[in-house]
């Protein structure tokens, strides 16, 4: 299935079919609460957390606004180091990319580690189609991918599966992929593991070419950086003869100091750890160590005209924490999948949004995805104010649409939808510069307010469908006024 999962329905209707089902609200209630204790306390024990929190706001934001210098200075330096640099407009030119790179190798296998971008633009399913598997050995991918099924969390792509579930997966799908699940395995975590180990041990030895994405960029020296708490990216970022990397350019970070900061805060705001059981780092390729060919392909895909907006392009600061995801009360309800998207919750209906545009119903209603109550702007490592956004986009959906690039700036692309919205605000801004108008019409509704419906018709039933309707007063506040003298004859 594509990464991209345009198709689906939009979010309310996702939504309203994911609450029905107790198992995966049960699934996501235990995961996110448990995650969101631990997160509390590793940052707890960090006195200078919100200074953490300041300084990698602002070196995103630094390199955001200069992105184009450190872009070159990180190519320069990838080149330097014996590497080779591809540039991807979009997901297409990627995906050719790494296909042309996999074929000139002569493989058909590739194992990769767990790498948000490359299912933004469906490698796998790209790579399937010029007859090239790829193996994902992260493994919560491993859960997904053996389960046919879809990612629906940032950081554990299979938290909507319990232990019962993921044993099933594995007894009835691993012989299909490799080495079959163990005979009588349980659903007891470290059987589970191991089976998850042994079937991935004869891929890793075996594999000639690995993919992957990056964590972070180093502009000064060309670095590559991939955190992970299982191994399985250092198997794959050491053992293969060719190493691709396909990475978001906003991912770059200076230098080795501005690592420094995310190193401290990705950590415990995703697994609530100190810092990573893993982290790799890799510079270009060296004799007799490690892959003998790299590539880095810096992707686009939309992130230059987020660029462009001022407010949307804070989006880009994101670390892929998962933070925002373990305390949205909506995430935690509806699921990963009722996005549509491989980026889910706050930061999904932000950024997807923005980097595919709102021309679809799905990503139309991304936006409305949120109750405003502000908790993932709290935990966010790199303060992204995702409420502020989400009412940006909002306005965007209802007033414009999408943005696209005219000549040398960002305009509106009329938008498809929600015309009884536009329709009513009109109609409130006439009859606000109006006031005889104004005064005519509350009294009206005021004297027929006894025939008034309980819920609103047409498109305004969803609204009204899970709200009360505020009542209409028996007087209009006007003549409230003029008939008390501004309140002084009730004193009277």
């Amino acid at each position: 299935m594509s990464g991209t999962y345009l198709g689906m329905p939009a979010f309310p209707k996702a939504a309203h079919e994911a609450v029905n089902n107790p198992t995966l609200r049960g699934n996501l209630r235990h995961a996110t609460h448990t995650i969101r204790a631990k997160r509390a306390r590793a940052v707890a024990e960090v006195s200078d957390w919100a200074e953490l929190r300041e300084a990698g706001k602002r070196i995103k934001d630094h390199t955001l606004r200069h992105l184009d210098r450190y872009l070159v200075q990180l190519e320069e330096s990838v080149t330097a180091a014996g590497g080779t640099v591809h540039w991807a407009a979009d997901a297409d030119e990627a995906n050719r990319i790494v296909a042309d790179l996999v074929r000139a190798t002569g493989e058909t296998e590739v194992v990769k580690v767990k790498s948000m971008a490359t299912q933004e633009i469906g490698l796998n399913e790209a790579l399937e189609a010029e007859g090239i598997r790829a193996y994902e050995t992260d493994l919560a991918e491993l859960i997904v991918q053996l389960g046919k099924d879809r990612p629906s969390h940032i950081l554990v792509p299979a938290i909507h599966r319990n232990r019962g579930e993921i044993r099933d997966i594995f007894r009835s799908e691993m012989g299909e992929w490799g080495r079959p699940a163990p005979e009588g395995l349980s659903d007891t975590p470290a059987e589970l593991a191991e089976a998850a180990r042994l079937h991935l041990r004869e891929k890793f030895l075996r594999a000639k070419v690995g993919v992957s994405g990056a964590n972070f960029m180093v502009a000064e020296t060309g670095t590559m950086v991939v955190v992970e708490s299982e191994g399985n990216g250092r198997m794959c970022l050491t053992l293969p003869e060719t190493l691709i990397s396909v990475v978001g350019i906003e991912k770059i970070v200076p230098t080795w100091q501005d690592l420094e900061v995310f190193l401290q805060t990705l950590p415990r705001s995703s697994t609530a750890e100190r810092m990573n059981p893993y982290t790799s780092t890799w510079t270009g390729t060296t004799d007799g160590d490690g892959p003998e060919t790299f590539h880095l392909v810096l992707l686009d895909n939309g992130r230059t005209d987020t660029l462009a907006d001022e407010v949307g392009r804070q989006a880009l600061r994101c670390i892929r924490c998962s933070a925002c995801l373990n305390v949205c009360p909506v995430y935690e309800r509806a699921g990963g999948h009722a996005y549509g998207s491989v980026y889910p919750g706050p930061i999904g209906a932000i950024l997807s949004p923005q980097l595919r545009g709102t021309a679809s119903e799905i990503d139309a209603s991304l936006p409305y995805a949120s109750s405003l109550c502000g908790a993932c702007y709290e935990v966010c490592p790199v303060a992204i104010d995702i409420p502020e956004v989400l009412v940006h986009l909002r306005e965007r959906v209802v007033e414009g649409g999408e943005a696209v690039r005219g000549g040398n700036k960002v305009v509106l692309k009329p938008a498809k939808g929600h015309a009884a919205e536009r329709a009513a605000m009109r109609a409130a801004r006439w009859a606000f510069s109006h006031p005889a108008a104004l005064r005519t019409g509350q009294r009206l509704a005021s004297r027929s307010r006894r025939l008034h419906p309980r819920t609103l018709p047409g498109p305004g039933r969803a609204w009204s469908g899970t709200r009360d309707l505020p009542a209409v007063p028996a007087e209009p506040f006007r003549d409230w006024w003029q008939r008390t003298d501004g309140g002084k004859g009730d004193a009277k």
